[in-house]
């Protein structure tokens, strides 16, 4: 680069800073009036510099800042590769399809091949697995962690089933013991989604090392953000090649953006039916797709790495004050309980409304809506009863009275890093108001 435009591009980057400044700090939250959200994105100057500077590179595919966040955050985990995408469902999506690869030999997915997984959760961990010709077989979930019934997992296997994709539900780690044995006996494929769960310990080891492949999302909501975007993580080469070629439309070749001839075999390849030295380049080894993300996006992802633990501090700090305000309240609400051995990187907290309580589910959400106080329900609640499911060959293991259960009951709130100790104030006395005028009493009946 030119002095004259290292010195604008330090000017602009500085300018920025004051931006900041000017426009997004000093926000007071008015109890009553301001809004708590379940989630956000947070951030400050820092990410506003490096997605300018990125910017001004004008390189609009993956680039440096992509490079950078794939090394950082596969070291964050603790494993070989994270591979960078376009958002959290492309990541499902291509760790499913990856399994599909010939490449695999006999462990390779076949059409009708099946899949297990929770029926209470979101749809993107299970609709890969539809889109692969595959068959969901949906498990019950355990009250109140709200993860897989890992008893019911020997009920769901049969002679088809070849892998199982989990979510650790709103960051709290699925019995990964349990599972993981499950998967090692019968030779099954596991895929941890961690989506929500950026962060959180099973055994003192970050979730996202345990399986075959992991996934993560960095849409708003999730621990860090890129606005969109995702990442699959593995500590296997020929599955990292995979999710490769599977996000690079499908391609045989390995080069990087920009790259050419990494094999140092380019015109001397045949595969297929293709006649000898066909250019590597449009070589297609799978029916793919293009899931990458910009470096734009990357380089936001750069600066949001440098908070993350700032992050999970802020929600293991907000959860832990939720929940000792409502203890109280035990009467009326189920509160959530960690996995044994778990330490959750909480990406909400997740409320049942006992059943006998004065109040239902929906009555307590308005109220909380009605405060300003943002809620959501458990995602799809019991997947099989979702109208996108009807027609969709599964198996489900049992009558699923917890997803059930979910599905009528349970609402979260949120505790991400944005949450004040004046909104955890105002959340808690919101509940017990609720809770108060409809017994007259917060303790008893």
């Amino acid at each position: 680069m030119n002095p004259k435009a290292q010195q604008l591009r330090s000017r602009i980057l500085e300018l920025v800073g004051e931006y900041y400044d000017a426009e997004f700090s000093n926000r007071a939250f008015i109890p009553g009036e301001s809004t708590i959200p379940v989630s956000g994105r947070v951030f400050d100057a820092a990410e506003l510099r490096t997605l300018v500077d990125a910017s001004l590179d004008f390189w609009l595919t993956t680039g440096r800042f992509a490079q950078q966040f794939e090394r950082e955050f596969a070291a964050f985990f603790g494993v070989r590769d994270a591979i960078l995408v376009n958002s959290g469902s492309s990541a499902n999506l291509l760790a499913i399809s990856s399994l599909t690869s010939p490449k695999l030999g006999e462990r390779r997915l076949h059409p009708g091949d099946e899949v297990i997984t929770s029926a209470a959760g979101f749809p993107t961990t299970v609709n890969p697995i539809v889109q692969n010709g595959l068959v969901p077989v949906f498990v019950d979930i355990e009250l109140p962690t709200y993860n897989v019934d890992v008893s019911a997992l020997e009920a769901a296997l049969s002679p088809r089933t070849r892998a199982i994709i989990l979510a650790h539900t709103l960051g709290n780690p699925f019995d990964l013991d349990a599972v993981t044995d499950f998967a090692r006996r019968h030779g099954l494929w596991l895929i941890e989604d961690c989506c929500d769960a950026v962060g959180s310990l099973y055994r003192g080891r970050r979730v996202g090392a345990f399986g075959d492949l992991a996934t993560v999302s960095f849409y708003p909501a999730h621990h860090i953000t890129m606005g969109e975007g995702g990442s699959v993580l593995t500590d296997r080469p020929l599955l990292k090649t995979l999710v490769e070629s599977f996000r690079d439309w499908g391609r045989d070749c390995w080069c990087e953006p920009g790259n050419q001839n990494t094999c140092g075999k380019r015109f001397d390849w045949q595969l297929g039916g293709l006649p000898h030295g066909y250019d590597h380049k449009y070589i297609y080894s799978h029916i793919g797709y293009n899931l990458k993300a910009t470096d734009l996006q990357a380089a936001v992802g750069v600066a949001q790495l440098g908070k993350i633990e700032g992050f999970i501090e802020a929600r293991r700090r907000n959860f832990q004050t939720l929940y000792q305000g409502l203890k109280p309240l035990e009467e009326f609400f189920m509160l959530p309980k960690a996995t044994p051995g778990a330490d959750p990187s909480w990406f909400g907290f997740p409320i049942a409304v006992r059943p006998g309580t004065p109040f239902t589910r929906a009555e307590a959400v308005r109220f909380l809506e009605g405060k300003k106080i943002a809620t959501r329900s458990l995602f799809g609640g019991n997947l099989v009863r979702q109208p996108a499911y009807a027609e969709v060959p599964h198996r489900a293991v049992g009558g699923l009275a917890n997803s059930d259960f979910a599905m009528e009951r349970v609402f979260w709130i949120g505790v991400y890093p944005g949450i004040s100790t004046a909104m955890l104030e105002y959340m808690l006395d919101a509940l017990r108001a609720l809770c108060l005028q409809n017994v007259g009493t917060a303790g008893g009946r």
